[in-house]
């Protein structure tokens, strides 16, 4: 059959990447980490602390993971093999159709755990803090930031990742005019790094009652939640610290009390916000993380005297420095001007369909 000969072909070309995945995931080395974990788990002592246990075991999951899944590829391989050989001795052209499909899902697993290989930073492999503000325009751009707070949102539960909000501000209107998310998952800051910049909404407008094409324009940064200690020297008369009243979600408590606080760096003029936790003492621990990471990538890149790369390179929300458009109106179209990555299903995308994006961006990078 024509077909099997075009299937023998398709797999052929497998064994490239399959070998270049193996030998970026490092393996062996995986293995030995493995053993020694173990053995740390198997000494006296070890689970006193609780801290330290916790982390050894989140490791240990993730070291492991990388062996099933590389196993699940070579497993899925053998299967499409056996597949091919049953439909040829068989001359069964009914199993031409579960091999297709086998071969499709054996192929989008070979791209999802290539691109995890491209999560090589050093922190990509933390949870990510993002936060969304509305340009100017008001209530459109207000609507627009709400929108995307919702398709990060999406995104993030179809990955199995928690999503936990930090800060909250309404929009007067509708909409939000800022929110800021803490996404908690392996690699959430590896992948969602790719997002940090000016995003651009072209529609006809619902807040418009002549039904004109409207533009808004959003900008999300995201920075890494660094758990561990980070050596950064922050002289308290450079923070001013304020405090307010949560407005977002919380009941009672948190809309009785200015819990909330803002802290702003004042040679950076970095601000960071929280009002999350019940306590304003647990928000200004909060607050404090977010401030150190920032300023910790700040130096890190040498760039103390701008602010790109810690926010996307966000200059202006508006026109010019979009890193993505999403037009809804007269045709529909997604585009990372980065990538060239093109999606016209508007309504995926919004729903969290951000993987071709996100893949684009770490292959190009």
């Amino acid at each position: 059959m024509v077909e099997l000969d075009q299937f023998r072909y398709r797999i052929s070309g497998y064994d490239k990447p399959m070998a270049q995945i193996k030998n970026s995931l490092d393996l062996d080395n995986k293995q030995k980490r493995i053993e020694e974990l173990e053995a740390d788990m198997e000494s006296p002592g070890f689970w006193d602390n609780p801290d330290k246990s916790q982390n050894a075991m989140k490791e240990l999951k993730g070291l492991k993971d990388a062996f099933e899944r590389y196993n699940e590829l070579e497993t899925g391989l053998d299967d499409v093999k056996t597949l091919i050989e049953m439909a040829e001795e068989s001359n069964d052209q009914s199993l031409i159709p579960e091999i297709e499909e086998e071969i499709t899902g054996l192929e989008d697993k070979m791209e999802s755990l290539r691109i995890e290989t491209l999560l090589s930073g050093e922190h990509d492999a933390c949870d990510a803090i993002l936060t969304l503000h509305a340009g100017a325009g008001g209530t459109e751009s207000c609507d627009w930031a709400s929108m995307l707070y919702r398709m990060y949102t999406r995104w993030a539960e179809k990955k199995g990742y928690s999503v936990e909000v930090l800060d909250y501000l309404e929009g007067d209107v509708a909409g939000i005019k800022g929110v800021t998310i803490e996404i908690q998952g392996e690699n959430a800051y590896g992948y969602l790094r790719s997002e940090k910049g000016v995003h651009r909404l072209v529609r006809i407008s619902p807040f418009n009652a002549a039904g004109k094409r409207q533009t808004s324009f959003a900008s999300c940064d995201v920075i890494p939640d660094i758990q561990e200690d980070i050596e950064v020297e922050i002289n308290d008369d450079d923070l001013r610290i304020d405090t307010y009243r949560s407005s977002g979600a919380g009941g009672q408590h948190i809309n009785k009390t200015s819990s909330a606080i803002r802290i702003t760096h004042l040679p950076t003029g970095i601000v960071v916000q929280c009002q999350n936790e019940r306590s304003q003492h647990m928000n200004k621990d909060k607050a404090m993380q977010m401030l150190k990471a920032k300023l910790y990538l700040l130096k890190q890149q040498e760039q103390a005297e701008k602010m790109s790369g810690i926010r996307g390179e966000v200059k202006d929300i508006g026109f010019g420095n979009q890193i993505r458009s999403y037009v809804m109106q007269p045709y529909t179209m997604v585009k990372d001007h980065r990538t060239n990555e093109e999606i016209s299903n508007v309504n995926a995308v919004m729903d969290g369909y951000l993987d071709p994006f996100i893949n684009a961006y770490l292959s190009a990078n």
